[in-house]
């Protein structure tokens, strides 16, 4: 792809970033987006080539105010010291694994969520759940992908399984590695647009990436033949820029995600149990052994299924959980 000259309306700025800088601001700091994070470092760009700065911003308070990947930043001309990080459109965060006190942030200002899973025994619809959910909660568009058809004869039994989680959810079924196959992806990478992917490791984000790109220039890992799992393959986060204006934001693979304040997320993708709840005898009902269960009664129906209900019931606990572990850490 031949080097153009850059805009930042290219890398995605809009009015929503451009009316929180003064004019006072203007004159003396310039805007310019995270495209990849590493430790201690950023690598950010705006109109002028990509450069690598320090992550670390003077006086800020919360970790949400610390610059992630596809965040926008106020850099000062002079020293190239970041000022501050611009009021995100949406944050993508979970609990720290193996630390659910602390909070790790994702990605920010994401316009689409490319939620992938394989066609093999990784397949999970509870993990793809839980990425909708996430997805949901920050009001993020989401779009299910599942790659590796080439491993399966029934790819749409796959699919079939993962459209039944909601209504209307779109669900594309690819080889990460033929052009042809991932061509309609492109759609929703226009100009200025960013798609972050999101999965657990090796189900093909990175080919993907490459595909969608024309390029072979991130390094891929061959699946396990006894599990059909992968390992990590990318390490950083990063955007990549499609050749007709769109970015991709490559993140490392995560099979274990603990969501944070999930609320909504949750009612939304689950709101089939959250709608049938309101017709149970009892405000309060556990949907255990209570008389007039509406929940318990659809399940014996079958207009609700068990396995679904106890995803469900898994992930309200979890949330009351975190909720209660952040009210005791908030100040009184």
């Amino acid at each position: 792809m031949k080097p153009t000259r850059q805009t930042l309306q290219d890398l995605g700025w809009t009015i929503h970033f451009s009316a929180q800088v003064s004019i006072e601001e203007a004159a003396l700091y310039h805007p310019v987006r995270v495209i990849a994070v590493h430790r201690g470092k950023i690598v950010v760009s705006g109109e002028g080539p990509p450069r690598s700065i320090t992550s670390y911003i003077p006086g800020a308070g919360p970790s949400d105010d610390h610059p992630t990947v596809g965040d926008w930043l106020l850099v000062d001309g002079d020293t190239q010291q970041p000022i501050r990080v611009l009021k995100r459109l949406n944050l993508f965060k979970r609990r720290a694994p193996g630390d659910p006190r602390n909070e790790q942030m994702i990605a920010a200002n994401v316009d689409t969520a490319f939620i992938l899973s394989s066609c093999n025994q990784d397949f999970s619809v509870a993990r793809l759940e839980r990425y909708l959910v996430l997805a949901r909660e920050v009001g993020v568009q989401a779009v299910v992908v599942l790659t590796k058809t080439d491993l399966t004869d029934t790819p749409e039994a796959f699919a079939a399984a993962a459209r039944a989680i909601e209504p209307g959810l779109a669900v594309e079924t690819v080889d990460a590695r033929d052009p042809a196959a991932v061509a309609h992806l492109a759609g929703w990478c226009g100009p200025g647009k960013t798609v972050a992917l999101l999965g657990s490791s090796g189900v093909g984000k990175s080919t993907l990436v490459n595909t969608l790109r024309g390029s072979d220039s991130i390094a891929t890992q061959a699946i396990r033949a006894n599990d059909g799992t992968g390992r990590h393959t990318t390490t950083v986060r990063e955007m990549h820029r499609l050749e007709h204006g769109g970015w991709l934001l490559d993140l490392p693979g995560m099979r274990e995600l603990q969501l944070t304040e999930a609320t909504a997320g949750i009612a939304e993708i689950f709101d089939d149990f959250a709608v049938t709840a309101q017709d149970c005898r009892f405000s309060n009902c556990s949907h255990g052994g209570e008389p007039g269960c509406a929940i318990r009664a659809a399940i014996e129906t079958g207009a609700l299924t068990s396995a679904r209900f106890e995803r469900w019931r898994t992930l309200e606990a979890g949330e009351r959980a975190n909720a209660s572990r952040l009210a005791r850490r908030r100040p009184s």
